[in-house]
Order: C-alpha cells, then sequence, then structure tokens
C-alpha cells in the first residue's frame, strides 16, 4: 500500500531496460524498483548491468544480468528464454519494458507466461518507414503504455492511433530528498569545484549544461551563442559541460576544437561525468537545456529547478511543460545561437538576487509537480489497473 495503492501482497515486479549506466529511464527504473520493495513486493531488474547497479541493490532489488541491450535476432531469443524461466521462478506479476529492443523479448516472455505487459515511452521514437514503425510499435502491444509527458503521449496517440484509454501519461518525478539544496554540504561543493579546477573567488554568473556529450544536446549551439557574447564584449560568464562522452570521442574533440577557435577557453569548461548533481546545480546559477531535438521530458530542466536554479531551455517538447517562461526560466528558439547569445545575455544581466528569485518559483512548482513519490505512486496505481482488468478478463 502505497498512499491509497493496493499491490497484492506478493506482487513481484521484473523491469526490462539496456542497461544501468546513466540517464532518465535508467533513474526511473531504479525509483520505480525502490517504491515497490518500500510496500513489501519484490524488485526484479533484468539489464546488462552498469555503474548504477550498485544503487539498485542496495535499495533492496535484485539484478538480472543478461544481455538484454542487444538487437541481435538469436540473442533477443535467447533473452526472451532466460525471461520466461525468471518470470516462472520468482513469480512475476508484471514485466516492465523500458526500451525497444529489450520489449521484443519481454514481451514475448510474458504472452508465454501470460503475465501482464506493460511499456513505458522514454523518448520519441520517429519512424520512415513502415519496418521502423513496426519495430516501434512493440512498446504498444501490452495491458498499457505509459509515456513520461504529455508530448510523449500525444505522439505515441498519432503515431499508433492506440485507444486513448490505453496510454497514460506519467511525468518524470525527481527525488525531492536528493536534490535538496539543504542537504548538499559544503565540503561536497567545495569537493565539487576543486575537481573542476574552480576558484571560489571567480564571481561570474556559471551556466551548467548537464547531459552526455552528444550532437543533440546542444553543446556547439552553445559554443557559437558564446563567442557571439565575446564579441560583443561580454566574457562575464563561465559555461560549464557536465557529461559523459559515453565513447563518443570524435563529438569531443569537435567541441573542444570549437572552443578554441572561438577563443572561449576561458569562458567554457568540458568537466566529464558527475556524480554528484546536487552539488553541481548548487555550483550553478543557471542550467542549459539546448537540445536541438525535442526531448520527452527532459530530466535536467526538472531537476535544477527543485535545486531553485531557473532554466534556460529549448522550446520544444517536453520542456514547454516544465519551464514556465518568463517564471521559472526561459524558453529559447531552438538551434538559433543568436537567440540563444540573447537569451543567455539576458539572463545574465538579471544578477544573483534576480535569479534567486526566479529559481525560487521553479522550485516551488517543480517540487509540487515532479516529485518522485508523485511518479512512483502513479506507476503502483498503473501497475494496479492492469492487474485489476486481468482479473476481471479485460485489458487496461
Amino acid at each position: 500500500m502505497q498512499n491509497g495503492v493496493t499491490l497484492p501482497p506478493d506482487f513481484t515486479l521484473l523491469q526490462v531496460v539496456p542497461e544501468l549506466e546513466t540517464g532518465g529511464a535508467e533513474q526511473t527504473t531504479i525509483d520505480v524498483a525502490h517504491a515497490v520493495v518500500r510496500i513489501g513486493g519484490k524488485a526484479l531488474v533484468a539489464t546488462r548491468g552498469g555503474r548504477m547497479a550498485a544503487r539498485l541493490e542496495a535499495d533492496g532489488a535484485r539484478l538480472a544480468q543478461m544481455p538484454v541491450q542487444t538487437k541481435n535476432p538469436l540473442v533477443m531469443l535467447g533473452n526472451a528464454a532466460r525471461l520466461v524461466d525468471l518470470i516462472r521462478r520468482e513469480k512475476v506479476s508484471i514485466v516492465h519494458a523500458r526500451s525497444r529492443a529489450p520489449a521484443f523479448s519481454a514481451l514475448w516472455a510474458a504472452q508465454v507466461t501470460g503475465t501482464p505487459f506493460v511499456a513505458t515511452y522514454h523518448g520519441v521514437y520517429n519512424a520512415k518507414s513502415h519496418l521502423k514503425r513496426w519495430y516501434n510499435a512493440v512498446m504498444t502491444r501490452g495491458d498499457l503504455v505509459i509515456a513520461n509527458s504529455d508530448y510523449t503521449r500525444g505522439h505515441v496517440l498519432a503515431e499508433h492511433h492506440l485507444d486513448p484509454a490505453k496510454i497514460v501519461s506519467i511525468p518524470r518525478g525527481v527525488d525531492l530528498e536528493r536534490f535538496n539544496p539543504s542537504w548538499v554540504t559544503p565540503e561536497r561543493v567545495q569537493a565539487l569545484r576543486e575537481a573542476w579546477g574552480l576558484d571560489v573567488r571567480d564571481r561570474r554568473i556559471k551556466l551548467l549544461l548537464a547531459g552526455r556529450l552528444t550532437r543533440i544536446k546542444g553543446h556547439l549551439l552553445i559554443v557559437e551563442a558564446a563567442r557571439r557574447m565575446k564579441a560583443a564584449g561580454r566574457d562575464d560568464f563561465l559555461i560549464i559541460f557536465a557529461g559523459d562522452d559515453q565513447g563518443r570521442t570524435e563529438y569531443r574533440h569537435e567541441v573542444e576544437d570549437a572552443i578554441v577557435q572561438a577563443g572561449l577557453t576561458d569562458q567554457i569548461r568540458i568537466v566529464g561525468h558527475c556524480d554528484d548533481m546536487p552539488a553541481a546545480y548548487q555550483i550553478c546559477d543557471i542550467a542549459m537545456l539546448p537540445t536541438t531535438k525535442p526531448e520527452s521530458f527532459g530530466r535536467t530542466a526538472v531537476e535544477p529547478q527543485v535545486m531553485g536554479k531557473p532554466v534556460l531551455a529549448s522550446d520544444h517538447g517536453g520542456t514547454t511543460e516544465t519551464v514556465v517562461s518568463g517564471e521559472t526560466g526561459w524558453l529559447v528558439k531552438v538551434d538559433d545561437p543568436e537567440a540563444w547569445a540573447q537569451a543567455m545575455t539576458k539572463a545574465i544581466d538579471m544578477g544573483p538576487p534576480r535569479l534567486a528569485a526566479m529559481g525560487q518559483a521553479a522550485a516551488n512548482r517543480a517540487r509540487r509537480l515532479y516529485s518522485v513519490d508523485a511518479m512512483c505512486e502513479a506507476t503502483l496505481a498503473a501497475y494496479a489497473q492492469v492487474l485489476a482488468a486481468r482479473r476481471s478478463g479485460f485489458s487496461a
């Protein structure tokens, strides 16, 4: 029982996710597993593994390691057999897939064992062919589809023509305890400053772009916007790119070269993967999400708001729901370096006191709408709905 949600006492959840390295789908997997354990259920995660696996197991969930990240048909068949064995052995109540490739194995295993199947759309999957649309549609073939934003739900309805009753929108949640400025000690902030080579006496406005180093995150857009700002005489800012290149060394080198060519080595710093994002948000004054393609939700637009930081975000996708332009941050024209230069300049010119006031408004709204507890409660309620529908002989 969690806030009125009733699940069977022997409830066992099996989530299937490619890996547990980093990202919103992975964090949501861990959050929901923790919620199931907290109500007395069992939580299993079938995955290749990754750096977040230790956190999953620390929360009381169990890891079932298998190569579910693969798109090799023979290995996928092998995964299906492994999942059938796991479902039967552990008496799994619901199978929940969080990505397309493993969803095939998970769906087959669920059908063989007669187990309810749920899938979450963590992103918007575009299809330019009938084959790709068929591939994407595996996520819609179970009892219920969960979309991580209204934007994603609208896309799925338009793309696959589902019965609207079969898809529910559950916004991604943020751990309000972890992302709580009161719990971030000065020692943690100082340790991160030292790791990043930041001088505590550096009073420049700091803008943080958190996210893996990949082209769609907009790093090159920000480099060009910053170049224009510097050409206009501005150098009173520091931009931090925090994120793993995940093996994309060619793109990382492209970004590094662009910074050098623009003469911005004093204004932009690439700091790599960060394990302490709450401390990272404490260091910055403004967060940025300049994606060139729409994010289905945009976790790195919500986490900083929870921490009391305003956000500059591209005006598309899920961020149009999570950022209120002019109140909790700014929505900026997509892939337009001049618009971004102007927006960044405007934000910097507000100064720390007014930025902090906007950040407080952001925190009040984000904490009300995007808590991990609200997300988990809604997810457990969806599971209860699916089980009740199965008992009555109908799909959810």
